[in-house]
């Protein structure tokens, strides 16, 4: 099954609205399908939450990892094409806070 990784920052959501739609994976009828490329912000998890060991799979990083190296060379070039159409959003946003 062939899914891209997604950056997700507080911003990124609300900037791409109008250009793409997020959807959680934990709201779908089957989540199982779709495990995580990887895990980001491990250093600063809760204690609740279960992240399996790292494998080379399923990498894990404390802080977040740059995009280049785990990224796909196709997910990387949807990101470029796709920025355009994001920063005009992203401007608006940061005039209005």
């Amino acid at each position: 099954m062939a899914y891209d990784l997604i950056q997700v920052t507080e911003s990124w959501p609300h900037a791409a609205a109008p250009v793409c739609k997020f959807v959680r994976v934990g709201t779908l009828d089957q989540p199982d399908l779709l495990p995580p490329d990887i895990h980001i912000c491990t250093g600063s998890q809760q204690a609740w939450v279960m992240v399996p060991p790292a494998t080379p799979a399923t990498p894990a990083f404390e802080a977040y990892c740059e995009r280049g190296s785990i990224w796909p060379a196709e997910s990387l070039a949807r990101r470029q094409a796709m920025l355009p159409l994001i920063e005009p959003c992203q401007a608006g946003l940061r005039r209005d806070a």
